[in-house]
């Protein structure tokens, strides 16, 4: 249990940005844990009050005060629909800045924390030795010893569910090398993509597959060495400063040679991240001018693959394929139309609407592994809507989708694959 520290009045949040949440309500049919508990508290609103309420030192921040933030997958959901434009991204993980002082965890778990936040995730070669240890483990047949065995159930149903959630790895590693992969094309375009932190590990395949269509596309892909995870998953947990450093990182790795062209993400959430380097930085006085320049240049790749006027291949893709909007594609980057006009522009792929395709499936970065309850109970509603479906093949636009979506259909024990808009693109250029 939690040990807080009782505090006095908190000037941690902009005022400004707080007071604009009216709590006229039309915030809750968006947020996915208020639609699965239908509590006020687990909706933005709910949780707005109680920034509020800290704030004017009416209400101390206590566990169970911390407990209602710490449930906010961060859909961003809310601010899609809210008339009075709260942003309440910036509230959240200000807020979740601010608490990091007032939890007390025991010393292992802390330096797990530290650890993943702080070496593992930022950095691909020490998380890539982990990754390894995970495919040597699934290979070696240990895996499924471990699960038919159920042993770790003797030690710990929450370590047993966190196995369960152990990602399938699809091909070798796709390493930020500095490679340039070139489209063959007389005076292509030259652009940057990011590789992120867990998709190049966990899906090479897939990394791939989006090169090979921004080939297609006419352009040549560099992959910057020295870039690093984009930081959203520190902010979102409250390491806001590791986040700086991160972006600072960022800024330099895709600015040598003068380059100041595209940079192309793949990965939904990255993209969101890097897109707001401007804001995060803006009182960086070194710093300010070239996060939002840099932040210009960032562009989610359905986004970018429209602009080209990429026409698939002849070979057709036979599919009844449907499409899950990721969060920060939709909420934050407002990009809806772009996956889904390249989806029918397909040929055999039958296109349909998936019910609800707005609402967050639970991954939420880490929150897949926080909070596997309310996670769960978010992906089952999900679930449902995919069987309604029909689609033998779901679509989404963010690695922890992906993985969240594949831990639901395996549970499930549905006949469905899923991919990535580039993957069926792919398809249809390589297809035998």
């Amino acid at each position: 249990m939690l040990e807080v520290e009782k505090i006095s009045k908190s000037t941690w949040l902009n005022e400004s940005e707080l007071y604009k949440c009216v709590h006229c309500g039309f915030c809750l049919q968006a947020c996915p844990t208020y639609l699965a508990t239908g509590l006020e508290t687990e909706s933005p609103r709910g949780r707005i009050a109680l920034m509020k309420a800290v704030n004017e030192g009416r209400l101390e921040i206590s566990n169970q005060v911390m407990r209602h933030w710490d449930l906010c997958v961060q859909c961003r959901a809310c601010e899609d629909v809210c008339p009075s434009g709260v942003p309440y991204g910036n509230l959240i993980e200000s807020t979740m800045d601010h608490v990091r002082d007032y939890r007390r965890i025991g010393l292992l778990p802390r330096l797990a924390y530290e650890i993943a936040l702080k070496y593992l995730l930022p950095n691909q070669k020490n998380l890539s030795v982990l990754v390894a240890m995970m495919d040597f483990y699934i290979k070696s047949g240990f895996q499924k010893l471990v699960r038919k065995t159920k042993i770790l159930r003797l030690i710990s149903r929450r370590l047993e569910n966190l196995e369960m959630m152990t990602p399938a790895l699809n091909g070798e590693f796709f390493r930020a090398d500095g490679h340039v992969y070139q489209s063959g094309m007389a005076d292509a375009e030259k652009i940057q993509m990011l590789t992120g932190c867990i998709m190049p590990l966990t899906q090479g395949n897939q990394m791939r597959a989006a090169v090979r269509v921004l080939n297609k596309a006419g352009k040549d892909v560099e992959i910057p060495s020295s870039q690093v995870c984009c930081g959203a998953i520190n902010s979102h947990v409250g390491d806001v400063e590791k986040a700086k450093e991160l972006a600072r990182e960022n800024i330099e790795a895709f600015s040598k040679d003068n380059i100041d062209g595209a940079i192309v993400v793949a990965s939904a959430g990255c993209g969101a991240r890097m897109k707001e380097y401007g804001p995060l930085l803006a009182d960086d006085p070194e710093y300010s001018s070239k996060a939002a320049n840099f932040s210009k240049r960032v562009i989610d790749i359905n986004e970018y693959l429209i602009g080209t006027q990429l026409q698939p291949g002849e070979s057709g893709v036979r599919r009844a394929v449907t499409y899950q909007d990721s969060c920060h594609l939709a909420n934050v980057q407002k990009v809806r139309d772009a996956p889904r006009n390249l989806l029918k522009s397909i040929q055999g792929v039958d296109f349909c609407e998936l019910k609800q395709s707005n609402i967050c499936c639970g991954a939420g970065g880490t929150y897949m592994i926080t909070e596997p309850e309310m996670s769960k109970k978010i992906l089952a509603n999900k679930m449902k809507n995919i069987i309604d479906s029909g689609a033998d093949t779901i679509t989404t636009a963010n690695p922890g989708c992906f993985m969240q979506l594949q831990n639901g259909i395996r549970e499930a024990g549905l006949d469905v694959e899923v991919k990535y808009v580039t993957d069926l693109l792919d398809e249809t250029y390589t297809k035998k």
